[in-house]
C-alpha cells in the first residue's frame, strides 16, 4: 500500500465538500507530508486538516461520503453496515484487538532494505482496517444509534434491547482497548525515519506504524466517548465493569481518566525530550518527536477548552497543570496517575512545556495558524512557578533562572500582559542587584561593552525593548538582562492595551524599593544593573520621570572613581535618551556640564602629574567627550542645551591633554563641526522656502541656537588651534582637519567667527594654516587637500578680493614638495643609506601630498598654465617631485609663448609669488645637519627651476632671486674656502645638477634686458670653483666626458646660447693651468689638457678660443714630465 496516498479534499467555510472532491480514506495521524503541504503544518490527511476536529466540535457527520452501502467490510469481512456493531460488537473489538497484536508481531522481524517495503505494506493495511472500523463505530454513533427510554410499556424488539445495551457495551470495550494498548509513553522507542526507494516513496519500519496507530486509537476513543455523551445527553455506565470492580465506570470517567492518562502521556514523552536538551537550548528545542504529537496537543486543547465551555468540565489549561504541580509537589498522599521518571527540574520542565504548548495555541480547529486567535493564557500557573523558583527556600541557579526567564520572555509575545510576573520576579531581583548573575563557564558577550561607553549602554538597552530577540540570548545576557527583556515587553503591552495605569503600578513596585541605605549598599555591579533598569524604564514609559528619580537617587551614591565613572556614564545616557526622542535636555545638560567644567580644571591642574587621579579624571571626561558628541549626531535640530554642553571646560581640557588624549577631543571637535554644519544646510533651505510666520519663527529660534554652538565652537577650540599651528604638540593629520573645517564653518556661518577674523574668516583661516610660511608642511599639505576638495570653499576663497586664493595655494604645495624632507632631519642620515627619497618620506604624508598635487593640478590657474604652454598635465599625478618639474617647465614655456610685454610682466610677477620665499623653503637642508635626499631634491627642483625659468629670470623683475639662488647653492661660503673640502652630499648633488644651473645661466646672459656684467662674473665663478673639483686626478680616470660643465655644452639645444658658458671655459682654464708663473706644471695640468681635448671634440671652437688656449698648451707640452701623459 502506497505510504503517501492522495490528500484527501478539504473543507470549505461552509463545511460542505467542495465539488469534484472524493473523500474516501478516513483520517488519521500522519507525518508524511513533506514537500506536499503547501507550507501547511500539519498532514493533509490529519484530523486537523481534514476537517475532523471541526465536524466533531460542530456535532457534524463525522465522514459524510463514507459507510452510505448497506454493507461495509471491516477486517476482511461483510458486516451489515446498519447492524453490524449492535449485533458483533464484542466480535468486532476482539478482531481489532487481534489486530493491533499481529501489528506488535511485526516489530519482531528484522527491517532491512529488503524486507521494509513488505512490512510497510503489512503494518499500513493493519492500520487502515483499525482506524476504519472505529471510524464506523463513529458514523454508526452519529447515524444509527437510538436513544432508548427505559419507561415505554411496550415490550422490547430484541434488537432495540441489544441497542439499548450498546452504548454501555461500547463503554466496556473501549476500556478493554485502551488497558489492551496502554499508555503511549509505555510504547518502545519508534524510528521516526524512513526508508526512500526508487519511486521517491517513503517506507516506515512497523514501529513508526504501531505509534501512530496507538495515537489514532487513543484520539478515536476521545471522540467516540465525546459523540456518546452529545448523542444521548446522559451519563452511560459500563455494566460489565462494575460487577467485577465495584467501580461505577461512565462514559464520563472513563473520558475523565482517559484525558488525564493522556495529558501524563504526553508530558512522559516531553519530559523525555527536556531530559536531553542544555538549558541554552531549551526554548528553541520542540517538545515534540514528530508532528502527529503536536497535532495532539492541539486536538486536545480544542476539544477539551470545548467542553469546558458547554459542560461542567475542566479547561485544557486547568487539566495540564494539575498534572504539572504532582511534578514538584512531594506530599506523602500524592499519588501519580502515571509513573514519571523524577525531573531534574521539575519547575523548568513545567515552564518549558507550557512555554511550547502556549504557541499550539495559535492554530485553529483545521491547523492552520490564525494570528486574530484568542490566545487563552496560563498566567496564574506561570506565577505560581516563578514564585516557587524565586522563594528564599529555594536555591535556584544563573543557568537555570536564564531558561526560566527566556520562556517568560516567549510567553510574553503569546499572551496579554501580566503585571504581576514583573512583580514576582522584581522582587527577586531586587534583593539580588549586586549580583553579576554570570555563569562560571559562560562569560557573557555583552557585559564589557556595556560598561565602556553610553552610547553602548543605550543601544543594548534598545535591545533589550525590541519585540524580536536575539535567539542566542541565553548566552549573550544574564537573566537579569532577560529580566529586563520581559519587563520591557509587558510595560509596552500593557501601556498599549490599558493606557498609564499598569505603568504607574510597576513604577510604583519598582520605585519602593530604592532608597538611601539601599542606593549606599550598590556595588559597582549593582549600580550598573541599577542603570540598566531605570534606562530601560525610560525607554519604554516616561523618560522625564524616570530622569528626575535617578538624579535624586544619584545624590546617595558614594563617590568612588569606578562608581563615579558609571553615574558619568548612565547620565550621559539619559541625555542621549532625551535627545532621541526630541526632549528638552536643558536641566541635565547644564548639570552635566557643569561636572565637566570642574573636572576639566582639576585635569589642568594636574597636567603634570602621572599618578591615578589623572587617569581617573580622563575616564570622566572621555564619558563625557563621547556622549557630546553622539548628542550632537543624533540630535535632529538643534536647542540651547546643546550650546551648554560646549562650555569653557574644554578651553581649560586642551591645554592639559597630552598626544592620545589631543587626538581624542580633535576627533570630538570635527565631529561637531561637521554636524553643525550639516544642520546649517538642512535649515537653510527651510527658512528660505517657509511662509507659516509660526514655523519661521521656530527655525529662526534653531538658526540662533546653531550660531550660539558655532560661536562656542570658535571661542573654546579655535583660539587653542591657533595657538598651537607652530607647535608640534599637535598630531599634524587632525589639526590640519579641524583647521579645515573651521574653514568650512567660515563659509557657512561666517557671523559666528571672532572679529580678528572677520571681514573675511575662510580667507583669514586659510592665511593662518594653509599660506603661512611658518606652518609645518604636514599641516599644511593636510589642510589644502581637505579645502580643495569643497569647491564651494575654493569659490568663496577666490572671491576674496586682494587675496590670490590659487597663487597662494601654489606657493603652499611648491614649499609642501621641496620640504617633504624636512622632518626626517631630526635622524641621523646614516638610517637613510639603505632607503629610497620615497621611503624617507612618512607615508601618510607622502599621501597627502599626493592628493594635495591631484587637487591642485584642476585648479583653473594650472590648468591655464599648462594651456598656454601647450603641455599636456599627467591626469593623476601620483609623484608630487615629477609633478612640480611638470609644472615649474610649463610655467617657463607659457612664459615662453606669451607675445605682448604687459602679458610678460603680469606672468613674471605672478611667478614670483609663486616662489614666495622659497630659498627659506630650501634652507633646513643647507645647514650642518644634512640629509642626501633633501639636498639631492633641492640642487634637482632649483636647477631645473634656473633652466625652466631663465627667460624669466632674465627679466629685472627676477634677476635678483637668481643671483641669490646662484649665491646661495652654488656660491656659498664654503665654497670659496677652497682650503676646505665640501661635504660629500653637498659635491654629490652639484655634480648632478650642475648643467641645469649653467644651461639657465647662459640663457638668461644672452636673453637679459640688462646685460648684466655681474652675472658673467657669478658664471665665471661657478665655472672656476667646479671647473677643478670635478676634474680626474688622471687624464685616463674614466668619467671625463660627464664633468658636468660638458654635459651643459653637450646636452645644450643651442650653441650659440652656451656661448658665454664657452667664454668663460676658455678664460678659466688659461688662468687657471696655462699661466703658471714657475717652471713646473700644476698638478692637474695634464687632466686639463685632457678637459681641453675633450671640449674641442665636443663642441666647435672658435679661433679666438685657440689664440687664448694654444700659447699655454704649447708651453706646457714641453714643460710637463708625466710619464702617464
Amino acid at each position: 500500500m502506497d505510504s503517501s496516498p492522495p490528500t484527501p479534499g478539504f473543507l470549505t467555510d461552509s463545511l460542505e465538500l467542495e465539488p469534484a472532491t472524493e473523500w474516501c480514506k478516513p483520517p488519521r495521524f500522519s507525518c508524511v507530508f513533506a514537500n506536499r503541504g503547501g507550507g501547511k503544518r500539519f498532514s493533509g490527511e490529519s484530523y486537523l486538516s481534514s476537517g475532523a476536529l471541526k465536524r466533531l466540535i460542530l456535532n457534524l457527520d463525522p465522514l459524510p461520503t463514507n459507510f452510505e452501502e448497506d454493507t461495509v467490510e471491516i477486517f476482511g469481512t461483510q458486516w451489515v453496515t446498519g447492524t453490524a456493531l449492535v449485533k458483533s460488537s464484542r466480535v468486532l473489538f476482539h478482531l481489532l484487538r487481534q489486530q493491533l497484536h499481529s501489528l506488535e508481531t511485526l516489530l519482531q522481524a528484522s527491517c532491512d532494505f529488503g524486507k521494509i517495503a513488505t512490512l510497510h505494506c503489512k503494518a499500513d493495511g493493519i492500520r487502515q482496517q483499525c482506524v476504519t472500523f472505529l471510524q464506523y463505530v463513529k458514523v454508526f454513533i452519529f447515524r444509527c444509534l437510538k436513544v432508548h427510554s427505559n419507561e415505554s410499556p411496550v415490550p422490547a424488539h430484541p434488537y432495540d434491547t441489544l441497542e439499548a445495551q450498546l452504548p454501555s457495551v461500547l463503554v466496556d470495550e473501549l476500556l478493554g482497548i485502551l488497558s489492551y494498548v496502554g499508555h503511549l509513553s509505555e510504547l518502545p522507542s519508534a524510528n521516526l525515519g524512513a526508508f526512500v526507494n526508487q519511486n521517491q516513496t517513503k517506507l516506515f519500519p512497523p514501529s513508526w506504524h504501531l505509534l501512530h496507530l496507538h495515537l489514532d486509537v487513543h484520539w478515536l476513543v476521545l471522540e467516540i466517548l465525546h459523540m456518546l455523551g452529545e448523542k444521548l445527553k446522559q451519563v452511560v455506565y459500563g455494566h460489565q465493569f462494575v460487577n467485577l470492580t465495584g467501580d461505577n465506570l461512565t462514559s464520563v470517567s472513563l473520558f475523565e481518566e482517559h484525558c488525564e492518562n493522556l495529558l501524563c502521556d504526553l508530558i512522559s514523552l516531553s519530559l523525555h525530550r527536556y531530559e536531553k536538551v542544555r538549558p541554552s537550548e531549551a526554548v528553541v528545542s520542540q517538545h515534540c518527536s514528530c508532528s502527529c504529537i503536536r497535532e495532539f496537543w492541539v486536538l486536545l486543547i480544542h476539544l477539551l477548552d470545548h467542553r469546558s465551555k458547554w459542560a461542567l468540565s475542566e479547561s485544557f489549561w486547568n487539566r495540564l497543570n494539575n498534572l504539572l504541580r504532582t511534578l514538584f509537589e512531594k506530599s506523602s498522599d500524592q499519588s501519580r496517575p502515571v509513573p514519571l521518571t523524577e525531573p531534574r527540574d521539575p519547575l523548568g520542565l513545567s515552564l518549558w512545556l507550557v512555554t511550547h504548548v502556549a504557541s499550539l495555541y495559535q492554530f485553529d480547529r483545521h491547523g492552520a495558524p490564525d494570528e486574530t486567535r484568542h490566545m487563552e493564557s496560563n498566567w496564574s500557573f506561570v506565577e505560581e512557578m516563578l514564585r516557587k523558583a524565586t522563594s528564599a527556600q529555594g536555591c535556584i541557579l544563573e543557568d537555570q533562572l536564564r531558561m526560566y526567564l527566556h520562556c517568560c520572555l516567549t510567553l510574553c509575545d503569546i499572551w496579554e500582559p501580566n503585571t504581576t510576573v514583573v512583580t514576582i520576579l522584581w522582587e527577586y531581583y531586587s534583593k539580588n542587584l549586586n549580583s553579576s548573575f554570570s555563569i562560571s563557564w559562560l562569560p557573557l558577550k555583552g557585559l564589557t561593552k556595556t560598561i565602556k561607553s553610553p552610547m553602548s549602554m543605550l543601544d543594548m538597552v534598545k535591545s533589550w525593548c525590541c519585540d524580536k530577540q536575539d535567539p542566542d540570548l541565553y548566552k549573550s545576557n544574564s537573566s537579569y538582562n532577560i529580566f529586563l527583556c520581559v519587563l520591557a515587553k509587558i510595560v509596552k503591552k500593557a501601556i498599549k492595551n490599558n493606557g498609564p495605569h499598569p505603568w504607574k503600578q510597576v513604577k510604583g513596585r519598582i520605585y519602593s524599593k530604592f532608597h538611601q541605605k539601599r542606593m549606599e549598599e550598590l556595588t559597582e555591579v549593582g549600580l550598573q544593573n541599577f542603570f540598566q533598569l531605570f534606562l530601560l524604564l525610560a525607554a519604554v514609559a516616561d523618560v522625564e520621570d524616570v530622569a528626575s528619580r535617578v538624579l535624586d537617587l544619584l545624590h546617595f551614591i558614594k563617590p568612588t572613581a569606578a562608581a563615579t565613572a558609571l553615574v558619568w556614564r548612565g547620565q550621559m545616557a539619559l541625555l542621549l535618551m532625551y535627545t532621541e526622542k526630541a526632549l528638552d535636555t536643558s536641566v541635565l545638560a547644564e548639570k552635566f556640564s557643569g561636572a565637566f567644567r570642574e573636572k576639566a580644571k582639576e585635569f589642568l591642574v594636574s597636567k603634570n602629574d602621572e599618578t591615578g587621579q589623572r587617569h581617573a579624571l580622563w575616564t570622566l571626561l572621555s564619558i563625557y567627550i563621547d556622549g557630546v558628541q553622539e548628542v550632537f549626531e543624533t540630535s535632529a535640530s538643534i536647542h540651547p542645551s546643546h550650546e551648554k554642553l560646549l562650555n569653557d571646560g574644554f578651553s581649560m581640557l586642551l591645554p592639559a591633554c597630552h598626544d592620545a588624549q589631543l587626538r581624542t577631543v580633535l576627533n570630538f571637535l570635527q565631529a561637531v563641526l561637521a554636524r553643525t554644519r550639516n544642520l546649517h544646510h538642512q535649515l537653510c533651505p527651510q527658512l528660505h522656502q517657509e511662509r507659516d510666520p509660526s514655523l519661521q519663527a521656530s527655525l529662526s529660534a534653531q538658526e540662533r541656537h546653531l550660531a550660539a554652538v558655532g560661536s562656542a565652537l570658535w571661542k573654546h577650540f579655535f583660539s587653542y588651534l591657533k595657538g598651537q599651528r607652530v607647535s608640534r604638540v599637535l598630531p599634524a593629520p587632525q589639526l590640519a582637519a579641524a583647521a579645515a573645517d573651521f574653514t568650512l564653518l567660515a563659509m557657512d556661518m561666517p557671523s559666528t567667527a571672532p572679529s580678528d577674523l572677520q571681514p573675511q574668516p575662510a580667507a583669514a583661516v586659510a592665511q593662518l594654516f594653509g599660506w603661512d610660511d611658518i606652518i609645518c608642511p604636514q599641516v599644511v599639505a593636510g589642510y589644502l587637500s581637505h579645502c580643495l576638495q569643497n569647491s564651494m570653499l575654493c569659490e568663496t576663497l577666490s572671491h576674496s578680493g586682494s587675496v590670490s586664493f590659487q597663487a597662494l595655494t601654489i606657493r603652499s604645495w611648491i614649499r609642501c614638495v621641496l620640504q617633504m624632507y624636512v622632518k626626517s632631519l631630526s635622524v641621523p642620515d646614516s638610517l637613510f643609506t639603505d632607503l629610497s627619497p620615497e621611503q624617507a618620506v612618512e607615508e601618510e604624508y607622502m599621501q597627502q601630498l599626493t592628493e594635495l598635487t591631484r587637487l591642485l593640478f584642476q585648479l583653473s590657474e594650472v590648468k591655464s598654465i599648462f594651456s598656454k604652454a601647450q603641455v599636456e598635465p599627467t591626469p593623476l599625478p601620483e609623484d608630487p617631485k615629477r609633478a612640480l618639474v611638470q609644472f615649474l617647465e610649463a610655467v617657463g614655456l607659457a612664459y615662453g609663448n606669451l607675445q605682448t610685454l604687459s602679458e610678460k610682466s603680469s606672468m613674471v610677477t605672478k611667478s614670483l609669488r609663486y616662489l614666495g620665499e622659497i630659498l627659506k623653503y630650501i634652507k633646513p637642508y643647507l645647514g650642518k645637519k644634512m640629509l642626501s635626499a633633501g639636498l639631492h631634491l633641492t640642487y634637482r627642483m632649483m636647477g631645473i627651476l634656473v633652466k625652466s625659468w631663465a627667460q624669466i629670470f632674465a627679466t629685472s623683475k627676477a634677476q635678483k632671486l637668481l643671483f641669490r639662488i646662484i649665491d646661495c647653492l652654488l656660491l656659498p661660503h664654503a665654497v670659496l674656502q677652497r682650503e676646505k673640502e665640501l661635504p660629500a652630499p653637498v659635491l654629490t648633488a652639484i655634480h648632478k645638477n650642475l648643467p641645469l644651473y649653467l644651461q639657465g645661466m647662459c640663457t638668461v646672459c644672452c636673453q637679459s634686458q640688462n646685460p648684466s656684467a655681474y652675472l658673467h662674473q657669478l658664471l665665471g665663478n661657478v665655472v672656476e670653483q667646479f671647473l677643478g673639483r670635478f676634474l680626474p686626478a688622471s687624464p685616463h680616470a674614466g668619467g671625463l666626458g660627464q664633468h658636468p660643465v660638458l654635459v651643459a655644452l653637450r646636452n645644450s639645444p643651442s650653441a650659440t646660447l652656451m656661448a658665454p658658458l664657452k667664454k668663460c671655459l676658455v678664460q678659466v682654464i688659461r688662468k687657471a693651468y696655462f699661466e703658471c708663473k714657475g717652471p713646473l706644471p700644476t698638478p692637474q695640468v695634464s687632466a686639463a689638457l685632457a678637459f681641453t681635448l675633450q671640449l674641442c671634440r665636443d663642441s666647435s671652437v672658435e679661433a679666438a678660443d685657440v689664440e687664448v688656449l694654444l700659447p699655454g698648451v704649447l708651453r706646457y707640452l714641453v714643460l710637463i714630465n708625466d710619464p702617464q701623459g
